[in-house]
């Protein structure tokens, strides 16, 4: 995706953060990529995601990690011009090492969300699967992975596009 187009996308989730989730707007979330299989949203450490010990604190990394997986989920949604809502059910984090920079969020499970969308439009019933996300900083060797996620996405027709 274009930057441009990124920095839209960034735009218009900071918009939503300070219209409707306040506490989303207060991590100041940046997409850095997003097509049908990938997202990557990044999470400054700063002031605010901070934690008593420096690192970046385990609720900012829950709105990163919400964040990577519902994007890529809504833009599987818009590009069939579905009419779904989505919740995540359940939350499962495992923390592997403190994040003491930017962290990134990366999903790519965008084939599976892909599938549950199908099959949510097929049966019409509420369908759930588990969404992986991974987050990791910069390191002299590439980028190093700091904490796993599963998020139970679920998915239900509405009848008319919401998003």
């Amino acid at each position: 995706m274009a930057t441009l187009a990124l920095l839209r996308r960034t735009f218009a989730l900071r918009l939503l953060g300070w219209a409707r989730i306040p506490l989303l707007a207060s991590v100041r979330p940046a997409i850095e990529a997003l097509d049908a299989e990938r997202c990557v949203v990044r999470v400054p450490l700063r002031r605010w995601t901070r934690n008593h010990l420096g690192s970046m604190y385990f609720g900012a990394m829950a709105i990163g990690a919400d964040c990577a997986g519902g994007l890529l989920a809504v833009e599987r949604i818009r590009s069939r011009k579905a009419g779904l809502t989505l919740v995540f059910k359940s939350f499962e984090a495992r923390f592997l090492k403190r994040p003491e920079a930017d962290v990134r969020f990366i999903c790519e499970d965008g084939a599976l969300i892909g599938e549950l969308v199908e099959k949510v439009l097929a049966t019409g019933e509420r369908q759930t699967a588990p969404v992986r996300v991974r987050a990791a900083v910069e390191a002299p060797s590439g980028l190093e992975t700091v904490a796993e996620f599963t998020l139970e996405l679920s998915l239900k027709k509405t009848g008319k596009a919401v998003l």
